[in-house]
């Protein structure tokens, strides 16, 4: 039983899924720093205050914090464009760079059939 065990968890599939994670935190954590730290500040001189979170209206004692949900949008909206600006734009750019010009004018059917092709001749 416990080889068993300990073959779970040495499978790569394993290893791989908790490096991921761990490096997931990390990297939320430093866009979580980007977008409070440097975003926010910029949005606060635009509109005037970095936090809504004061924004409330109360019906028959029930206390609606629209502020909040006014916050936590805009930084939704800052997190998804610093992902988009600072990972994917400049991942796409090095991808494009690196890529070979044969692979980039050739669809992606017909550049899966020239790869299945390729290998069935290899081996």
């Amino acid at each position: 039983m416990l080889k068993e065990f300990r073959d779970f968890l040495l499978r790569g599939n394993i290893v791989e899924l908790a490096v991921a994670f761990v490096m997931g935190l990390a990297f939320a954590a430093v866009v979580n720093s980007l977008v409070n730290d440097l975003i926010m500040p910029v949005i606060a001189m635009i509109i005037g205050k970095p936090n809504f979170s004061d924004l409330t209206f109360t019906i028959n004692d029930a206390k609606f914090r629209y502020g909040t949900f006014i916050t936590n949008v805009i930084q939704f909206v800052a997190i998804a464009g610093a992902v988009f600006f600072f990972v994917v734009k400049p991942m796409n750019a090095l991808l494009t760079r690196f890529r070979s010009p044969a692979e980039e004018g050739l669809p992606d059917e017909e550049r899966r059939h020239q790869e299945l092709l390729a290998a069935l001749r290899g081996s």
